[in-house]
């Protein structure tokens, strides 16, 4: 962990989404934060001393699901699929898709593996699975508040974690996409898909991945502006939440998620900046969500 000292920063951003104006200012006391976000070796460890078993993995009860497509009441979560082609980006079931035995250790499904990826960050993680870990490690989520704190490492005001140049002196700084979203990635940063952590530098406290790789789950409840823009490329909804229950005014909370991934896009979803911010559905474990730990005093 590093140790991030109190302060007050000017936190959002009026450059970009709507969701992160206005600009304010904000203060949080000092904490220890994560170098890196929480590794598939890690959570394996949590897994085998508690038996966790993470929310994709769960069996499903169809009477709580009584509209929903019966191949989608098995376990399983949301796979990213990279297209052929260019197609229509406000539909994001072009490129995300419903895949039964995709959890974190298959993130793909079956026939994937996190085997030889154990500095990898873990994905296929929901809300709840991030807490539990948390609490074993004797640690809590970030606040909003305090992730983008840590994540500017002391740049006040930057575009990005590093500067305001994209790629200062042609340099990648953090895994994202280059190209055009979500079928040309020019890998111009040598990856496609998650990265070992610690594979770009780190910001001005010494953390690594706080923008780009995976998104990460902080402890605040999401809320926006209404004329909020929504992009289903960073946060796609659980296939299983029906028409009739959006109908019936139900929802699933969100929490806000930070960061960026590797399919974040200028094209697209130019989220991999510390004020970036995404409302994610708790229940809807992604291939490019993960998350860090913080241990505050």
């Amino acid at each position: 962990m590093r140790w991030v000292p109190g302060g007050t920063f000017a936190m959002g951003s009026e450059d970009f989404y709507p969701e992160e104006g206005p600009v304010h200012p904000v203060s949080v006391d000092g904490f220890w934060i994560d170098r890196h976000p929480v590794t598939a070796a890690e959570f394996r460890r949590f897994v085998r001393e508690t038996r966790y078993v993470t929310f994709a993995e769960r069996p499903l009860d169809p009477a709580d699901f009584p509209d929903a497509d019966p191949d989608l009441l098995v376990p399983g979560s949301l796979v990213f699929r990279k297209t052929a082609g260019p197609v229509d980006l406000d539909d994001h079931r072009n490129w995300w898709e419903y895949v039964p035995g995709a959890h974190w250790k298959h993130p793909g499904g079956k026939g994937t593996t996190i085997n030889g990826r154990d500095h990898h960050p873990v994905v296929q993680i929901a809300f709840e699975d991030a807490e539990a870990y948390a609490s074993w490690a004797g640690k809590e989520l970030p606040t909003e508040a305090e992730w983008e704190y840590a994540a500017r490492g002391g740049l006040e005001g930057a575009a990005f974690a590093w500067g305001d140049e994209d790629f200062p002196g042609g340099q990648a700084m953090a895994n994202t996409w280059q190209g055009e979203f979500p079928w040309q990635n020019l890998k111009l940063d040598g990856f496609e898909g998650t990265s070992p952590v610690e594979s770009f530098p780190p910001n001005g406290f010494g953390l690594y991945d706080v923008t780009g790789n995976v998104w990460e789950w902080t402890a605040d409840f999401f809320s926006a502006h209404p004329e909020e823009v929504k992009s289903p490329c960073c946060a796609p909804r659980n296939p299983r939440v029906t028409n009739a229950e959006l109908q019936a005014g139900e929802t699933i909370p969100r929490r806000v998620t930070k960061g960026g991934s590797h399919l974040c896009a200028p094209n697209y979803c130019l989220r991999y900046r510390p004020a970036a911010r995404q409302g994610h559905a708790v229940d809807s474990p992604t291939t490019h969500v993960g998350f860090r730990c913080i241990v505050r005093g």
